[in-house]
C-alpha cells in the first residue's frame, strides 16, 4: 500500500487492514429516540441499529441514513466497471451485483445500491450508501471473474472509490 497525494491505494488483502479512522457523517452522533422506523424504507432503529423488522405501531419517524445519502444524493461508495468483458457478460455481472447487495442487505438495512449508469463508453458506474457494500461487490467480481481490481480512500472522507476491470 502507498500514499500518494492523500489518496490511499490498495489491493486484495491489504484493504482488510486499512482501519476506518473517520466516522459516517450521516450517522448519527446522538442516539436515536426508539424504535424509530424511516419512512422511505420501512427501516427500524432498534437497540441500537437500524434492521428490517416490523415497524412498531409507537414508533418516531425518522429518515435513516441510507435514505437520507439516497435523497441528498451523496454516496459513500463508488464502483466503476470496465472493459469487454463486461459487454459480453452483462446479465451474469448485474445479477452478481444485485445478489450481493441482497445478501448485505438483509443484514445491514444501510448497505444499499443508489444508482446504476452505463456510460456511452460502456462502462457502468454504481453509486452505494455504505464503503463496505462497494468493496464487497468489487470484491465479488474479482472472485467470480479475476481481473483488476483497485481502491481508492480519501484520506479524512468517508468515500472509497473501487474500480474493477477485465
Amino acid at each position: 500500500m502507498n500514499t500518494q497525494n492523500n489518496i490511499v491505494h490498495a489491493s486484495g488483502d491489504q484493504i482488510r487492514n486499512l482501519r476506518e479512522l473517520d466516522h459516517d457523517p450521516y450517522h448519527s452522533h446522538k442516539k436515536l429516540e426508539e424504535p424509530a422506523g424511516c419512512p422511505q424504507c420501512n427501516a427500524v432503529y432498534h437497540q441500537g441499529r437500524w434492521q428490517w423488522i416490523d415497524t412498531p405501531s409507537k414508533a418516531h419517524q425518522a429518515l435513516c441514513p441510507a435514505c437520507q445519502r439516497i435523497k441528498d444524493q451523496c454516496p459513500a461508495g463508488f464502483l466503476k466497471i470496465s472493459g469487454d468483458f463486461l459487454s459480453h457478460h452483462a446479465d451474469e455481472i448485474s445479477q452478481l451485483i444485485h445478489h450481493t447487495e441482497d445478501r448485505e442487505k438483509r443484514e445491514h438495512a444501510l448497505k444499499r445500491i443508489m444508482d446504476i449508469h452505463e456510460e456511452t463508453d460502456g462502462s457502468l458506474n454504481i453509486t452505494f450508501t455504505d464503503p463496505h457494500l462497494a468493496r464487497n461487490v468489487g470484491e465479488a467480481l474479482h472472485s467470480a471473474y479475476q481481473g483488476d481490481l483497485d481502491y481508492h480512500y480519501q484520506k479524512g472522507e468517508y468515500f472509497l472509490r473501487v474500480r474493477w476491470c477485465r
